[in-house]
């Protein structure tokens, strides 16, 4: 297993929910963006939405107000709920893990980019 931590995911009928939770694994005093993708065999890498250390939040246009990104009480894990779920939305979604800044122990992590391995997220109608 690889430092990103992701889970979640699954598979859920149309008009369903589902929660996607990511984390760095290794305990670090640095802040982090943490960034969603979303790829399926027939289309590139896409991206999904984003968050900042300080909660500010970035999303694709196809969310459309379906999806919401959280951090969690320790700001080193993020969820993103993912609601009114369509057959579209199927796909593999990956976490990204930006390091922003850190204390003088962990300052060699600054400005590097972590992927996590996917949770695969099903939709069926």
């Amino acid at each position: 297993q690889g430092r990103v931590v992701e889970y979640g995911g699954g598979s859920v009928q149309a008009g369903g929910s589902l929660k996607l939770s990511c984390g760095d694994s290794q305990y670090t005093d640095c802040t982090y963006a943490m960034s969603w993708y979303r790829q399926t065999p027939e289309l590139e890498r896409e991206f999904v939405s984003a968050i900042e250390p300080d909660g500010t939040t970035n999303y694709a246009g196809f969310v459309k107000g379906r999806f919401t990104a959280v951090q969690e009480n320790d700001k080193s894990t993020v969820s993103l709920q993912m609601n009114s779920l369509q057959p579209e939305d199927t796909a593999m979604y990956f976490c990204k893990v930006s390091v922003r800044n850190c204390g003088r122990t962990w300052r060699h992590l600054q400005g590097r980019e972590f992927w996590g391995q996917g949770t695969q997220v099903t939709v069926s109608t």
